[in-house]
C-alpha cells in the first residue's frame, strides 16, 4: 500500500514527466526528431499514468545498449 501511494504522488509523477522530457530534448538535439516527438506525447501520458513514463525510459536504455546517450565510449 504506501508503494501505491509513493508511486501515485505528485512529487513522483513530476519527476517521471521532467525526465522523459529531457530525453525528449536529447532526441531531439541529436536529430531524432520522431523520437522526441514521440516522447512528448509520453511525457503527457506519463503526468496521468507513471508506468508509461517509466516504461518508455526502460525501452530506450535497451534500445541504446544500457548506456546513456551523453556518455563517451572509453
Amino acid at each position: 500500500m504506501v508503494l501505491k501511494k509513493l508511486l501515485g504522488s505528485t512529487a513522483t509523477r513530476s519527476l517521471t514527466v521532467v525526465s522523459v522530457l529531457s530525453e525528449a530534448k536529447k532526441s531531439f538535439s541529436n536529430g531524432n526528431r520522431i523520437r522526441a516527438l514521440a516522447l512528448l506525447g509520453v511525457a503527457v501520458l506519463a503526468w496521468k499514468w507513471m508506468v508509461v513514463g517509466l516504461a518508455a525510459q526502460g525501452l530506450l536504455k535497451l534500445l541504446r545498449g544500457g548506456r546513456s546517450s551523453g556518455s563517451s565510449p572509453a
